[in-house]
């Protein structure tokens, strides 16, 4: 026992630089992992987002849509027709009471 004793410590990384290679692949599996794992959650997180978008993009198009209909009925003719006659007490005139002016 003539050799002084090596600390744990020392041994440790006089082994660990003896396996370099092995230590920094390890390293690199880990940051792999961490890369994937990451990777999961964002694309997770986007294809939520992109499907809460779409849905959005439906109920918009549905609203857009009613507004088409509503619009149309808005604008038929026999229905501003009857409005007048009912809420501003209009009326077709006889012929009689036509008036015809003519511009040359």
């Amino acid at each position: 026992m003539s050799q002084s004793p090596l600390s744990l410590p020392r041994i440790v990384l006089q082994d660990l630089w003896r396996h370099k290679w092995v230590v920094l692949l390890g390293a690199l599996v880990m940051a792999n992992g961490i890369v994937v794992v990451y990777t999961s959650h964002v694309t997770r997180q986007l294809t939520s987002q992109w499907d809460q978008l779409l849905q959005e993009q439906d109920r918009l198009d549905i609203e857009w849509r009613n507004l088409l209909l509503e619009e149309q009925s808005q604008s038929e003719h026999s229905r501003v027709t009857r409005m007048a006659t009912k809420e501003l007490n209009m009326a077709r005139p006889l012929p009689k009471e036509e008036v015809i002016i003519r511009v040359q």
